[in-house]
């Protein structure tokens, strides 16, 4: 079980304007950055709180005909997949920092726990599907040891769909969230990749295929494949 001081020390709500925002079901809310940007690069990310509270879209629709269960869903946020897989009988669970990401996911009938992806998860080696959803490839500033990480928790054979920035990006930053009334956590590490720099840090994953629907990019990668 992961401990409260790992906890601690992986959760960057202080103030905690993101757990206002999901409760909220609304922004505004973005990461800005603090380490200084690339030339061009814009100072915040918006982060889309209205569509990660809203049922699953066409997009999201998508990567879930893709998911073969038992599906665990890394960074849950309030849960939207994870009751559109268990209203379809697939076993999902979904794991977050954040206490009200779990709170909401189980207010919508799904399974949730409170975990730090690099700490110990249930059912490791198990899992058929690993989700990656919303720019959570960016968990810990370092998606080759993200996915390296992953690839212990997913059964040989087994597929992680990740979604990953439009642009061809590969960008290790520090961020931290924001909202419109000035309410900020505490800095946290972060990372944006393309599907290019997704596949070169996947070290041990092989290319399933890369697609996009309505502007958001997706890439699927299978455990031991070549």
């Amino acid at each position: 079980m992961t401990g409260t001081a790992e906890l601690a020390h992986a959760e960057p709500w202080v103030d905690d304007p993101y757990g206002r925002a999901l409760h909220a079901g609304r922004g505004p809310l973005h990461l800005r950055r603090l380490s200084p940007p690339e030339p061009g690069a814009a100072e915040v990310l918006p982060l889309d709180v209205e569509r990660f509270c809203a049922p699953p879209d066409a997009a999201d629709l998508d990567v879930l005909r893709r998911c073969a269960g038992p599906v665990l869903d890394v960074g849950c946020g309030p849960g939207r997949l994870v009751a559109a897989l268990t209203a379809r009988g697939t076993q999902v669970l979904g794991v977050d920092v954040s206490p009200a990401a779990v709170a909401l996911t189980r207010l919508q009938g799904g399974a949730a726990l409170r975990r730090d992806v690099f700490g110990r998860l249930p059912g490791e080696g198990r899992w058929g599907t690993v989700l990656l959803m919303d720019g959570n490839v960016g968990i810990g500033g370092d998606p080759a040891a993200l996915l390296a990480r992953l690839g212990s928790v997913v059964r040989p054979g087994g597929r992680l769909v990740a979604e990953v920035a439009a642009q061809d990006v590969d960008e290790r930053l520090t961020v931290r969230v924001e909202d419109a009334s000035g309410g900020y956590g505490r800095p946290f590490p972060w990372a944006r990749v393309g599907a290019g720099a997704l596949v070169r840090a996947a070290t041990g994953w092989g290319l399933a295929g890369r697609w996009t629907v309505s502007g958001r990019a997706f890439v699927e990668l299978r455990r031991g494949c070549p």
